[in-house]
């Protein structure tokens, strides 16, 4: 099944994506977009849950002269949209606009101010006529292809916080010691944590595999892999190391290609997390009652893998995604295409790559090859 514009605006990372490529015309070729960035900026900011704490305004101030910034409704801002002219979907720009969800997915907080706007009512109809636009892309075709047994690579990013490597487990053990951790956590959280979702508290967000199970991505059709460029919660690394993954033969792979397959995951092997996510999946979806993740540990006995395809992130991420009358799930934490392997895999040391990411530029260049 090919990626349709309804999949993108069911999420808030896909219809994210659409409002930056409404975004992304040069100023110079069209006078409607620029208003649009002006409207879309000022509402965003109006929206924001963070107006006038964490995000504020820099400019000259207000005075007689000037009078208070504009205040565009979403209404407004929509009738904009609807005059400017289709965005470009080459495979760059939707590469950048894809980078830009990725990197403004919030799953700890309230979401941002352009995030709430995408979501609106009013924007749905202008956002429709973009997301059409992007499923008919071929730059986008893969983004709902399975994952690639063909060529898979893992990241490596330099830790530049001083912080100690992971251990080295098996997978078998990686997963045993986070089903305790995770039991653990929960036990602590129920005994000592808020239980009121609203309370100002912090606490775990994520819902991807450990850490220590090995990561990979395809390759982008210029040469780079898809987990060098698309990261979540990404700690602005600037060197990274890259090496192929040997698939093995006939591993079972779990596809996640959107809310349906991500919900039954859950269904299938649920892991309570309530207590522990109570207040951050609140934040980020609006959301009170009993929360789960996935049991890695058992997912592991049916499957080797499990993938995330591009419209699966797209369509998921973020939403609190029901699973019964009582449980609902969050996907979060994860990255685009990636596949997150439950069995212990190789890399081919021999194919090795060393990666810079120049400061203030919006791609990796390669630096180093075996």
């Amino acid at each position: 099944m090919g990626l349709s514009a309804a999949d993108l605006l069911t999420g808030p990372r896909g219809r994210r994506l659409c409002l930056e490529l409404a975004l992304s015309q040069p100023t110079t070729e069209s006078v409607a977009t620029e208003a649009l960035r002006t409207a879309a900026f000022y509402a965003a900011y109006d929206l924001d849950p963070g107006r006038g704490s964490s995000v504020v305004l820099f400019g000259p101030g207000v005075d007689e002269l000037s009078g208070p910034p504009p205040a565009p409704s979403p209404q407004e801002v929509a009738r904009l949209l609807d005059d400017v002219p289709l965005p470009s979907c080459d495979e760059r720009t939707l590469l950048l606009a894809l980078q830009t969800a990725v990197d403004r997915a919030l799953y700890w907080q309230e979401p941002d101010g352009e995030d709430v706007l995408a979501g609106s009512p009013e924007m749905r109809a202008g956002l429709a006529r973009v997301a059409a636009s992007v499923a008919a892309a071929p730059g986008a075709a893969w983004w709902s292809d399975p994952v690639d047994r063909r060529e898979q690579w893992a990241v490596s990013f330099v830790d530049t916080t001083g912080s100690a490597p992971l251990p080295v487990r098996t997978a078998r053990e990686a997963l045993g010691a986070w089903e305790t951790a995770q039991t653990e956590e929960e036990s602590l959280a129920q005994r000592d944590w808020p239980a009121d979702p609203t309370a100002n508290f912090g606490g775990p967000w994520w819902s991807k595999p450990p850490n220590a199970l090995t990561k990979s991505t395809r390759m982008l059709p210029g040469g780079t892999p898809v987990g060098l460029q698309f990261v979540e919660d990404s700690l602005g690394w600037e060197d990274a190391t890259t090496e192929r993954v040997r698939v093995p033969d006939g591993a079972r792979v779990y596809e996640i290609d959107g809310p349906d397959a991500w919900a039954e995951l859950n269904r299938r092997y649920p892991l309570q997390v309530t207590a522990a996510r109570r207040q951050v999946w609140y934040l980020t979806t609006g959301r009170a009652g009993t929360w789960v993740l996935p049991n890695w540990a058992q997912v592991q006995r049916d499957f080797d893998a499990v993938h995330l395809s591009v419209a699966g992130y797209l369509a998921t991420a973020g939403v609190a995604i029901p699973i019964d009358d009582k449980r609902s799930t969050v996907l979060a934490g994860w990255d685009p295409d990636a596949t997150h392997w439950l069995c212990d895999v190789t890399h081919d040391e021999a194919t090795r790559q060393e990666w810079r990411h120049p400061r203030n530029a919006d791609a990796w260049e390669l630096s180093r090859s075996e």
